[in-house]
């Protein structure tokens, strides 16, 4: 006997949304130099690795 689950809406997409922003952020740096890369995520407050 197979048990039918039910499957629930995602009121969030935590994948959808994670890569929009990276694609945003990949196309916001595609022309930068490592300082002018290192000078945007300290404006983002973002901490670079």
């Amino acid at each position: 006997m197979k048990t039918k689950t039910k499957t629930k809406e995602k009121d969030f997409d935590t994948v959808k949304t994670f890569r929009a922003i990276k694609e945003k952020i990949s196309k916001d740096i595609a022309d930068m130099n490592l300082n002018e890369i290192k000078e945007y995520l300290k404006n983002k407050k973002v901490r670079p690795a």
